[in-house]
């Protein structure tokens, strides 16, 4: 689609807004044209907003969440389960398992899933990490909360074989969670139902 009939400000932030998940060329548009047309300072917040996400967050030096601290708000808080650990594959998963309420524990977030197609092998992923955490912390229960795509299962039963033979019971959360499907996108009452039932590997 040509833009000669925009001003080239306005092309470049259509340019540029496009580039986002879910965002086409027309949603773009109207977001572009919603911002030329919004007071100052809405304008302002929002680009302070993003100059500040990318300033100050980073990840957790525990369990490789986002934070704006060197240590997330759910590794600091001594009210936690530190006895227990929930794996999962990315930080929208663990903000998909907090809003179902069902874990008090802490969690450890591997950054991706096995995905040899992808090169993606064990050191791609935080496992190494994992084990020395469940070394250090005296963690008793791994729950494997990994997706259930192919990868995800494998990832999955991956770490339960690195972790056989060592004093920690380890259960993957039930099934509820459809097959294929991504945590961040499963109802909270599946989720909290998946988390309750889970089993023993």
């Amino acid at each position: 689609m040509s833009m000669q009939y925009y001003p080239a400000p306005i092309v470049k932030l259509i340019k540029n807004l496009a580039r986002l998940p879910s965002i086409g060329e027309k949603s773009a548009e109207r977001l572009a044209l919603h911002l030329l047309r919004a007071p100052w300072q809405e304008a302002r917040r929002l680009a302070e907003a993003i100059v500040e996400l990318k300033d100050r967050v980073r990840l957790c030096s525990v369990c490789y969440g986002l934070s704006d601290a060197e240590t997330c708000g759910i590794c600091a808080n001594p009210a936690r389960d530190t006895r227990m650990l929930c794996v999962v594959e990315q930080p929208g998963d663990m903000a998909s398992i907090e809003k179902s309420g069902a874990f008090k524990g802490r969690y450890h977030i591997l950054q991706g899933v096995l995905s040899p197609m992808d090169g993606i092998g064990p050191d791609g992923i935080r496992i190494r990490e994992l084990k020395a955490r469940i070394n250090a912390e005296g963690v008793s229960e791994v729950i494997l909360a990994t997706g259930t795509s192919v990868e995800g299962e494998a990832t999955a039963d991956f770490i339960a074989q690195q972790l056989e033979g060592r004093p920690v019971r380890v259960t993957r959360i039930a099934s509820g969670v459809p097959m294929g499907g991504d945590l961040k996108y499963v109802d909270q009452v599946t989720l909290k139902k998946a988390l309750e039932s889970r089993h023993v590997l």
